[in-house]
């Protein structure tokens, strides 16, 4: 996968900012979601990893302070 791949639904974020605030979305937002996403997605690899499993669970993605 190439580090330019878009990893999110640009429409949805979109749609779910301008419902949430009614504000508008740059088009620079689905790149940097995509990388956050993918930050995330390794630090739940290395998880899974160290816990001796191949399969990535919700449990191995950090905590945003929900």
């Amino acid at each position: 996968m190439a580090d330019k791949d878009i990893l999110v639904v640009q429409s949805k974020v979109k749609t779910y900012i301008k419902e949430s605030s009614g504000m508008n979305t740059s088009g620079n937002v689905a790149p940097r979601l995509s990388q956050l996403v993918k930050q995330l997605c390794q630090q739940a690899m290395q998880n899974a990893q160290k816990d001796g499993r191949k399969t990535v669970m919700d449990r191995d993605f950090p905590s945003l302070g929900e």
